[in-house]
């Protein structure tokens, strides 16, 4: 039995009707959280499909477990006590192409995290020469006359506020605006958009890789809005958000204003209600076992 039309159907309801379902549901940007975790599942789950189908396309005569052996086997595990298959031209092409896609996708991810990292390298280094770090509010004070605030993160993260920014806000909407960057710093959200930047470079005509980019920069932002008002109200957090939208923040930097402030402004002043706690389970549920999917639809319990 080949699973290659299985998987190809799959890696299609994925790409095109899992984007179509989450853009217009409502309940990601209630729990940024889970809606960000079912986003990287998707492109987790499609990326393995892609694998499969590849190994599949390439052997299809061979049942998948075969190539799964053949895989392990050729990375040098599993192999005390069992004999190695014999190589063939069948079984070469299923285990090279698959990697080729693993690695052309780890590859793509490497090259995003090298590339802003090395942009916010650069900057540091102005930032050692211009700003003043300031001990009081744990972050970098810039010469700056436009009120803006972002922070750099990554090795050696830095939280960076302009003398504009200090001047014209108040002490609780500067708290509030400097807790949202450190959540930035602290959560690591420049990974998660590698990851979905890597998706799209490698994937470049799926939906999924669009609309995933596109979310995930709104949701971090609402990830980060909501660790804020962890000690701060909504809405001295939308006001500085107000003050400091036509801010500019660096390649490779998460800034507290920016094109997604509208609406995060609107969701911190007219906060919804959280999601029923049936569509929590059933999208956790989602995060968990969309990357497994790939696996029971190419070897099919009982098989």
């Amino acid at each position: 039995m080949n699973a290659a039309p299985a998987l190809l159907g799959y890696a299609a309801l994925v790409g095109t009707a899992g984007p179509w379902v989450l853009v217009r549901s409502a309940w990601p940007h209630r729990a940024p959280v889970l809606g960000a975790a079912v986003w990287l599942a998707l492109l987790v789950s499609f990326t393995l499909t892609a694998v499969l189908a590849t190994s599949q396309l390439a052997a299809p005569t061979e049942h998948l477990h075969a190539g799964l052996v053949g895989l392990l086997h050729a990375c040098g595990v599993g192999t005390d006590g069992a004999a190695a298959p014999d190589p063939s031209t069948a079984g070469l092409l299923a285990t090279l192409l698959p990697s080729t896609v693993v690695a052309t996708v780890l590859g793509a991810f490497a090259f995003h995290v090298l590339r802003a990292g090395v942009a916010r390298a650069r900057h540091r280094d102005r930032l050692d020469k211009v700003g003043v770090r300031c001990d009081r509010l744990r972050a970098t004070v810039l010469p700056h006359g436009a009120p803006t605030a972002y922070c750099l993160p990554g090795f050696r993260p830095r939280v960076v506020v302009s003398e504009a920014a200090v001047r014209l806000l108040t002490d609780e909407q500067l708290a509030a605006v400097l807790e949202h960057e450190r959540a930035h710093v602290a959560g690591r959200h420049h990974l998660l958009i590698a990851a979905t930047r890597a998706f799209a470079g490698v994937f470049p005509w799926v939906p999924l890789a669009r609309r995933a980019r596109e979310q995930m920069a709104i949701l971090v932002e609402m990830i980060a809005d909501d660790h804020a008002l962890r000690s701060h109200h909504g809405e001295v957090l939308a006001t500085a958000m107000y003050e400091l939208a036509a801010g500019r923040t660096p390649k490779g930097a998460f800034g507290a204003g920016g094109s997604t402030a509208l609406l995060r402004m609107r969701r911190l002043l007219a906060p919804g209600r959280a999601p029923h706690p049936a569509v929590r389970g059933s999208a956790a549920s989602l995060a968990l076992t969309a990357p497994l999917l790939p696996l029971l639809a190419a070897c099919p319990p009982g098989f």
